[in-house]
């Protein structure tokens, strides 16, 4: 049964103004493993404005946005072997997003030069 939908759409220029300031915006919201992949793309602010979008939508599925017990850079973003967008929990965000007791999170990601979106299910 499909507990919550959510959809968000980011400007890939205002996260690439974020991360170019280097004061800590990258490592507060990606998680290294996403840091890793972005930065070998060649339009990395694309990537990574996607994955900022489907952190959002995935806090809008959720149904009560951000959640005391969560952290965005514990809400990892990551291809699967056949490159399918999949969403991980790590540190205190697992422990929190595992007690609600989701049976399956599916998360579709795009981009382009100057946007970003993202739409996350959530089942229950």
């Amino acid at each position: 049964m499909i507990a919550g939908i959510g959809v968000d759409i980011v400007d890939v220029n205002r996260i690439a103004e974020k991360l170019s300031k280097e004061n800590g915006f990258r490592e507060l919201v990606f998680s290294d493993t996403e840091i890793s992949y972005c930065e070998t793309k060649a339009n990395k602010f694309e990537h990574y404005a996607a994955r900022f979008a489907a952190k959002e939508a995935f806090f809008k599925a959720v149904g009560t946005g951000w959640l005391n017990g969560t952290a965005f850079n514990e809400v990892e973003v990551v291809n699967n072997e056949h490159g399918k967008p999949e969403i991980n929990f790590l540190g205190e965000t697992k422990m929190t997003i595992n007690a609600m007791q989701f049976t399956n999170i599916m998360v579709s990601l795009t981009h382009i030069k100057t946007a970003a979106s993202a739409v996350v299910i959530i089942e229950k």
